[in-house]
């Protein structure tokens, strides 16, 4: 692991290994071991994961230390229920600022996503499951409404701690052909129909997972040290 001076460094690490699934819910994150794994002082390490804390990544119990959030199966339905009022809203605001630019940004996110989904391997199936945040991440943007996309980015991480408890299948990394029938009709400019894939696509994702928990990983296994 390279070495890093800030707590944003460290937070933005950790954050990508909980979004792409490489430390699971209920993974152990004390500060001895974060800094002795990014060269840093137990300050930086306590700072970077109350940060996380405060995006809901990660939990902090008294005389326990820190986790990776382990989402109960109430939170993952309020989760979800979130991303149907937020993601129409922001269909919404990209359909009318929707830009050629915008459209071959879309595409390329979709030919990436397809790409890998015909690769194999955990390696591959992490980068898929990241690619398909990418998507709805790349929508908030389009909106062009910054608050809207703060929301989106910690609904997107939370959805990941999520999937990677209770999801059964790859349905639940989002179907690539549902991400390019939204993106089509966002093109038409048929917001209607562009919103009731969106929500379909939701309900689909929500309706593969069993809400049984997973076991933790280990942050030494994640990050080498």
């Amino acid at each position: 692991m390279p070495m890093t001076q800030t707590s944003e460094a460290i937070r933005d690490a950790i954050r990508d290994a909980i979004i792409d699934r490489r430390l699971t819910p209920g993974t152990k994150l004390s500060e001895a071991d974060v800094g002795k794994l990014f060269h840093v002082s137990r300050t930086l390490a306590r700072a970077a994961l109350q940060a996380l804390s405060y995006e809901g990544l990660v939990t902090v119990e008294k005389n326990r230390g820190a986790f990776v959030a382990q989402p109960s199966p109430e939170e993952a339905r309020q989760l979800f229920a979130a991303r149907r009022l937020l993601e129409p809203v922001i269909l919404s605001e990209a359909a009318s600022k929707l830009e050629e630019a915008h459209s071959h940004h879309l595409k390329a996110l979709l030919q990436e996503e397809g790409r890998l989904r015909n690769e194999h391997g955990q390696i591959a199936r992490r980068a898929e499951i990241k690619a398909s945040g990418d998507l709805h991440l790349a929508l908030a943007q389009i909106a062009g409404n910054a608050v809207l996309t703060r929301f989106m980015e910690e609904l997107v991480a939370r959805s990941s701690l999520v999937i990677a408890v209770y999801g059964q299948s790859a349905i639940s990394s989002c179907g690539h052909s549902e991400h390019h029938d939204i993106v089509e009709a966002l093109e038409k400019r048929d917001l209607a129909q562009a919103t009731a894939l969106m929500l379909h696509h939701i309900d689909h994702i929500e309706a593969d997972l069993d809400l049984t928990p997973k076991s933790g990983s280990n942050l030494r296994d994640v990050f080498g040290g």
